[in-house]
């Protein structure tokens, strides 16, 4: 995963979990827009997700933002 969408990755983890608990659960559509501006990224993010590590579609934020940073 490309730096850029590690740091974005985290950055929204952290604010989900700031704004409503450890418990909150997100899919990789949570890191992009509404509109698909990024279609590169947003591929990179799917394949990571469900190709690499088949994670389900609602992962918990701090489960996603920790196997993100240990891949630093």
């Amino acid at each position: 995963m490309r730096a850029v969408l590690r740091d974005k990755v985290i950055a929204v983890c952290d604010a989900k979990i700031a704004q409503k608990g450890d418990g909150v659960g997100l899919s990789f559509y949570a890191f992009f827009a509404n509109r698909n501006d990024d279609p590169d990224a947003l591929m990179e993010a799917a394949t990571w997700w469900i190709k690499t590590h088949k994670l389900n579609h609602f992962e918990k934020a701090a489960k996603i933002r920790e196997m993100v940073k240990a891949q630093m």
